[in-house]
């Protein structure tokens, strides 16, 4: 039985294919089991983020556990087998250096995030309990947990603004000039959604509004902030006011449309308004970057910070995929 992994990211798929490919965190258990199924596999595991799906198997036939699922994955989504093209696909010590690498942050658009350490963590926590995971999965993971920490603890990788959250402010503050008197909305009241007010707070934004389907979340999170909590369903009427939006819900379609913004443009007097969606799939309609003021970037617009990111800490980098190497060749994991 061999480790094997099957994934596309942020490097090998433009952000309307990742999108097609979600998971959401209430389908991964299922998805896991399914995938057993699906690989003729003994184990699976799904990790599905803003930047990756990735699907981990134990099988004794790596072709054609690779084959039928890529064949399923293009049949449900309905795109041809030419989608083959952005999957990465990784077997045995290969696929054990990947799950580390993603871990560690080092697989990251931003590199050294902090989030796909917990985003793992939970995932695997998920088949773990959907009883997906058995002797190989679970040494791998384990594995990797621990070298995870290792890097984190004995490097700088994760120093500066690594966070997708963190980034999205930095080009939010660039586009507009200052946070200090803008105000601003955020759709959804996740963990990405918090760290993204947490940075937005310190730039000194005058005034947060927070919108989440359950409200009991909107107002946590507002309070946490010092902001103002609104229901769901009223987030078009703070529209008219604010001069930032910044989406990351877990919707499995767009909920803010071009039709939504025209209606507020009247009464915000046509000002500027910039639009960050960093949910995956997309929260915002790319159509509504079309109106004259409005400014839309989606994830994949920080994939260029990410990589001046990435050239300043080229030696944290090498001294991170040391430790991986070291660290894996200290036993022998099994299904490598």
């Amino acid at each position: 039985m061999e480790l094997l992994c099957l994934g596309l990211n942020h490097r090998t798929a433009p952000v309307e294919v990742r999108e097609r490919f979600a998971v959401g965190a209430t389908k991964l258990g299922e998805a896991c089991t399914d995938l057993i199924t699906l690989a003729d596999a003994t184990e699976a595991l799904v990790i599905s983020t803003c930047n990756r799906t990735e699907f981990y198997l134990v099988a004794e036939n790596a072709r054609d556990a690779f084959t039928r699922i890529e064949a399923r994955l293009a049949e449900k989504i309905q795109l041809d087998s030419s989608v083959a093209a952005h999957f990465y696909r990784k077997e045995k010590l290969e696929a054990a250096r990947h799950l580390c690498r993603v871990v560690s942050g080092l697989d990251s658009m931003m590199l050294g995030e902090t989030e796909i350490f917990g985003q793992v963590k939970q995932a695997y926590a998920t088949a773990h309990q959907a009883g997906a995971t058995r002797t190989v999965l679970n040494k791998a993971f384990q594995r990797a947990f621990s070298i995870g920490k290792k890097v984190r603890t004995e490097t700088s990788i994760q120093e500066g603004s690594t966070s997708v959250g963190n980034v999205a402010v930095d080009l939010a503050e660039k586009i507009f000039g200052h946070l200090k008197n803008s105000e601003v909305m955020i759709l959804g009241a996740g963990e990405m959604s918090r760290i993204t007010a947490q940075s937005l707070v310190s730039r000194g934004a005058k005034s947060i509004f927070v919108a989440n389907r359950s409200f009991d979340r909107a107002q946590e999170l507002a309070t946490e902030m010092g902001g103002s909590a609104v229901r769901f369903d009223d987030w078009q009427r703070v529209l008219e006011r604010v001069d930032v939006v910044i989406s990351s819900t877990g919707a499995p379609h767009a909920i803010v449309h071009r039709a939504d913004v025209e209606k507020a443009r009247r009464a915000r007097k046509y000002r500027p308004l910039f639009f960050i969606d960093i949910a995956v799939p997309r929260d915002i309609d790319p159509a509504v970057g079309e109106i004259e003021e409005v400014y839309l970037y989606d994830i994949d617009t920080l994939e260029q910070l990410a990589e001046e990111a990435r050239g300043r800490r080229q030696l944290q980098i090498d001294q991170c995929e040391i430790i991986i190497t070291n660290e894996l060749g200290k036993s022998q994991l099994p299904g490598t």
